[in-house]
């Protein structure tokens, strides 16, 4: 069940989102999960940049707090509305609901502020990431690095960010992302600062500070 953000606090495209979100829930298959990452600025490009795979990505913002926002991921639609930090830890719950191009195209020009449109690069977790001593007793994290099902997310901004680099890690539990051991080509990390999280770019003001890496990609 969706956690029930207060609508009288929102302008009408966001109250709007939250209720199809509630009413469509089951009817689309909405998928609901914790989101524990990890984020890091970037001090240099991984090398052989352009032979990843890689994901087109579109979204514009809704709400800024909470984050509510359609998304256009190649040829896939969805909205997400991502609730607060769940205890002490990093997770954040988050709820997916799939769009079809048609909704996607009317949400999507209620947006406010800044159109988010980056690359997102899925490159293999760093060798490195965790102690050998740590991977002997989770056989089952091992597994899913071996599978990609841990990986390294690099987005490569476009306008109006054009030039800013930022690296995500998302993890099974907020133990492995404790004992994450960041890659050699990443800068600071910015987990938890408001400054770096795309709703807050999405923000006609917005301004980044840190590493603005120039790449061509």
């Amino acid at each position: 069940m969706l956690h029930e953000p207060n609508i009288d606090t929102m302008d009408m495209s966001a109250a709007e989102a939250v209720l199809i979100i509630k009413q469509n829930w089951d009817l689309r298959g909405g998928s609901m999960g914790v989101e524990i990452e990890k984020k890091f600025l970037v001090k240099e490009l991984p090398a052989g940049l352009s032979e990843y795979p890689f994901h087109v990505i579109e979204q514009g913002y809704l709400n800024v707090y909470p984050a509510i926002r359609v998304r256009r991921e190649d040829d896939v639609y969805y909205m997400t509305y991502k609730g607060d930090t769940n205890g002490p830890g990093i997770g954040k719950t988050e709820y997916n609901m799939p769009l079809d191009r048609e909704s996607y195209e009317h949400m999507v020009t209620k947006a406010d502020g800044n159109m988010i449109r980056k690359k997102r690069y899925l490159i293999p977790l760093n060798g490195d990431a965790f102690s050998g001593e740590y991977k002997d007793t989770h056989p089952g994290l091992v597994k899913m690095m071996e599978e990609g099902e841990i990986r390294i997310e690099l987005d490569v901004f476009d306008d109006p960010f054009k030039g800013f680099v930022m690296a995500e890690v998302e993890f099974p539990d907020e133990e492995a992302a404790a004992a994450y051991v960041p890659a050699g080509w990443f800068g600071e990390e910015v987990t938890g600062d408001c400054r770096y999280s795309n709703a807050h770019m999405s923000m006609k003001n917005a301004k980044l500070s840190g590493t603005a890496t120039d790449h061509e990609a």
